[in-house]
């Protein structure tokens, strides 16, 4: 039973890409609130306007897209997808040509 519960279809990875405006200074408050709040929640930095986070289910997966979902500024495009760790894991990723090792998910202690 434990075995099924963290498996790699069932933990999920959620990824937010955004493009915000910046031209005015009520904006870039907008913006810079939109990123320190999803830190907050657990979120951390891919690359400039990707952000991603481990949760351990599904279930907790929606909670985290809610809650983006409530931080969404008033301006700019936000699109936010959920993956499994498994697809997570095929990811390729370069520096330059050079290839890097795929970001490790969070480690995990249950309690029974």
């Amino acid at each position: 039973m434990f075995q099924n519960r963290l498996n790699a279809y069932r933990v999920m990875w959620v990824i937010v890409m955004y493009d915000l405006p910046t031209d005015t200074k009520l904006d870039r408050k907008h913006a810079a609130r939109f990123r320190k709040d999803m830190l907050k929640d657990g979120f951390q930095m891919f690359q400039f306007s990707m952000y991603l986070r481990h949760c351990p289910s599904s279930e907790n997966a929606e909670v985290h897209v809610k809650r983006v979902k409530r931080l969404l500024p008033p301006n700019g495009h936000v699109g936010i997808i959920t993956i499994t760790d498994k697809q997570f894991g095929m990811m390729e990723i370069f520096r330059g040509k050079e290839p890097e090792k795929t970001p490790a998910g969070a480690q995990q202690l249950e309690m029974f």
